[in-house]
């Protein structure tokens, strides 16, 4: 395996697997003389085992709990597919019925794969029910999902889908899938047909599923817990370096940030530019500074819209202003005065939150890729000058919000688009796109899934690139994927992303600060050479994640806003 996997370790707990990946694995073990049958007990076992900690008496079912609970006296329901996942079920089914809880089985299939067609005739020799015919979409008990798992590559059928969506319609949260739910594919989180299974819990076998942590999976997977199988570590090792990695809460503290020299003074501890706000958008302004401060900058500087220049020392005392910038007639920030400012003695820039660029969005809309680019408008070539430069500029860019619709509007028309202009920059490169921003810039990955799309782009433009989402997606230029695991879908609100692209300059900037501070030590050349690695920008991803997480638990669904994420950052409690 690559030396660059240094972060996260590539283990159980971070590989994100497709199926294929998966049962390739299992294979292996097959081949090495494991009998099947004994890989299936194993997982079915754990699985009955977490299983029967969450069945309690009634009392306890109902009372509040961090995890669900279902009550023992309804009893459980195992849906039986025809393949190794049916297996699984009947073995969680049989364990159940040894432990005395009630459980029924109910199985459309006529045929079943022998290892499952055993286990089926085994079931029914121990006296579990098994229903002759569907099942009441109402049925109190317990469901669980064992059909298909992560075989499944086509619809499971109109009748099953109206069944598992009547189900989550008349009784929702009684339902927990092995493996994924019923209809969704393991890899992309696509449903497969026109609709499937609802889990408010899902037991994922060996390694986390990589479709089950895609945003558009999330209200279908529900709780997502994974069931160890004890997978040899040389097995895993083998897995390609593309494999994506999930990123834990914990694991933000060991991310391989360069230490900066105790004793650097406020420059050596990270210089850093922000171009933030508008007269329309005043406020990502003052929200990326607290995200950049936050950090632990240790110089922050600001050219800021001209209506909030005045105050800045009320609010921010310790932010140096650069320069003032005008509005135009729309509300959004000009950027052509930033052409004289002197950057050599930065570590990073920030371009973007708030500038406003609500017109060229539109405008973006109806340009086909192929079209020739249109003559710019004064503005656009009075800001040219300021474009050449940040290609120019050899620290840390991180281009978030309309610094990408901006650079997507400049490049539009053009062969290569971004692309071109991305790869050719001197300094190291971070952007922070949401899904629109990213298709704006990208229309050539604007049709595939988060993952391969943040990939792409990474290794075409050379930029590390944080595809913000409910489970943000960091990829760099060398293959490496990382992606969020869990977030508070809570701190979803406008301003959140101004305060962490002032968070992710901030920790930039003082990373370059470090490696400049080492190169120079060592008697090397301080500069382009620098580079950052693109998985310090993944630890910037999950700490900001855990630092939402962290103000709902403390403050509640009502107090996970930008400020407080900025001031839990701050207090640095994500990183314990």
């Amino acid at each position: 395996m690559s030396t660059l996997r240094s972060w996260p370790p590539a283990d159980a707990d971070h590989l994100l697997v497709s199926g294929a990946q998966m049962a390739e694995l299992e294979q292996r073990l097959f081949d090495s003389g494991l009998p099947v049958p004994a890989l299936l007990e194993k997982a079915a076992l754990a699985v009955a085992a977490r299983l029967r900690q969450r069945l309690r008496p009634a009392a306890e079912a109902s009372a509040a709990s961090a995890a669900p609970a279902w009550p023992l006296a309804a009893g459980v329901l195992v849906l039986v597919g025809p393949g190794h996942n049916g297996g699984d079920g009947l073995v969680v089914a049989r364990e159940l019925h040894l432990a005395c809880v009630p459980v029924r089985i109910w199985s459309p299939f006529e045929r079943h794969k022998p290892l499952t067609d055993g286990h089926l005739r085994h079931a029914l020799w121990l006296g579990i029910p098994r229903l002759a015919e569907a099942p009441d979409p109402a049925d109190p008990a317990l469901w669980l999902d064992a059909l298909f798992g992560i075989g499944q590559n086509r619809p499971p059928g109109e009748a099953l889908e109206a069944l598992l969506e009547q189900r989550q319609r008349l009784r929702p949260g009684a339902l927990v899938a092995l493996d994924g739910p019923t209809g969704l594919c393991a890899d992309s989180g696509r449903l497969l047909g026109c609709g499937g299974a609802t889990a408010v819990l899902t037991w994922s076998i060996g390694l986390l599923k990589r479709g089950f942590v895609q945003d558009r999976a999330l209200a279908r997977v529900g709780e997502l817990e994974r069931i160890e199988l004890g997978l040899p570590p040389a097995l895993l090792a083998a897995l390609p370096v593309a494999t994506p990695l999930a990123l834990h809460g914990g694991d933000a503290a060991a991310a391989p940030w360069p230490p900066l020299d105790p004793a650097a003074a406020k420059y050596g501890r990270g210089r850093l530019l922000l171009v933030a706000g508008s007269r329309r958008y005043r406020g990502a302004a003052s929200l990326s500074l607290a995200g950049a401060s936050a950090s632990g900058c240790g110089s922050l500087r600001a050219a800021l819209p001209q209506e909030l220049a005045a105050d800045l020392w009320l609010t921010q005392p310790h932010v140096v202003l650069e320069a003032e910038l005008p509005s135009g007639a729309g509300g959004s920030l000009e950027l052509a005065e930033l052409a004289r400012l002197d950057l050599a003695r930065l570590d990073a820039l920030l371009l973007g939150p708030g500038l406003g660029q609500a017109e060229l969005v539109a405008a973006l809309k109806e340009v086909p890729a192929a079209a020739a680019a249109p003559e710019r408008t004064s503005q656009e070539e009075g800001e040219e000058a300021v474009w050449q430069r940040l290609q120019r500029f050899a620290g840390l860019l991180l281009l978030d919000a309309d610094g990408l619709n901006r650079l997507a509007w400049r490049c539009r028309g053009q062969a290569a688009g971004a692309v071109s202009w991305l790869a050719e920059r001197r300094g190291p490169t971070w952007i922070t796109p949401h899904r629109g921003e990213f298709d704006r810039l990208f229309p050539q990955w604007s049709d595939l899934d988060p993952l391969a799309a943040a990939s792409a782009a990474a290794a075409a433009s050379g930029a590390a690139v944080l595809l913000k989402g409910a489970r943000s997606v960091v990829a760099a230029a060398d293959g490496r994927l990382w992606q969020v695991l869990r977030a508070a879908p809570q701190s979803a609100r406008a301003g959140l992303g101004d305060t962490l692209a002032g968070y992710a300059a901030g920790r930039g900037a003082m990373a370059l600060a470090a490696l400049g501070g080492t190169l120079r030590l060592a008697g090397e050349v301080a500069g382009p050479q620098a580079s950052l690695d693109a998985a310090l920008l993944a630890a910037v991803a999950v700490e900001h994640a855990e630092a939402g997480r962290r103000c709902l638990q403390q403050l509640g669904p009502g107090g996970v806003t930008p400020e407080a994420v900025a001031r839990e950052l701050a207090a640095g409690t994500c990183l314990a």
